[in-house]
């Protein structure tokens, strides 16, 4: 089952960072500072297990956010405290590697006249 906009819309309201989101197999991937932070999978927030999150969520259920992947903590109820969130995807972007730089795109060759 695909996540809704609205659960996208509320997330990013509820949490006020600066979030962005993309649209990835009918599911979503949340991004602060250009780096994956959480996913939004059958409308539920997963957040990126790393020591910060792991450390301010000790007790948080995890399991994979999609069939065959590896276990997220699951957020939902880090959305209760608006704060806490906040904080543990401020935590998972400061924990990440930055972003590798992108390739600049090849032109196109062009077909030759006849």
């Amino acid at each position: 089952m695909a996540s809704s906009a609205a659960t996208i819309d509320h997330i990013l309201d509820t949490v006020r960072l600066p979030l962005s989101s993309r649209k990835m197999f009918g599911e979503y991937a949340l991004y602060l500072d250009e780096k994956v932070v959480a996913l939004v999978c059958d409308d539920t927030l997963f957040i990126k297990p790393t020591a910060t999150s792991l450390a301010l969520l000790p007790d948080a259920e995890q399991a994979p956010a999609y069939p065959g992947g590896k276990n997220w903590i699951v957020g939902a109820e880090t959305l209760d405290d608006p704060d806490l969130c906040a904080r543990v995807l401020s935590g998972v972007a400061a924990d990440l590697p930055p972003p590798k730089p992108k390739k600049p795109k090849k032109p196109r060759a062009q077909a030759k006249p006849k």
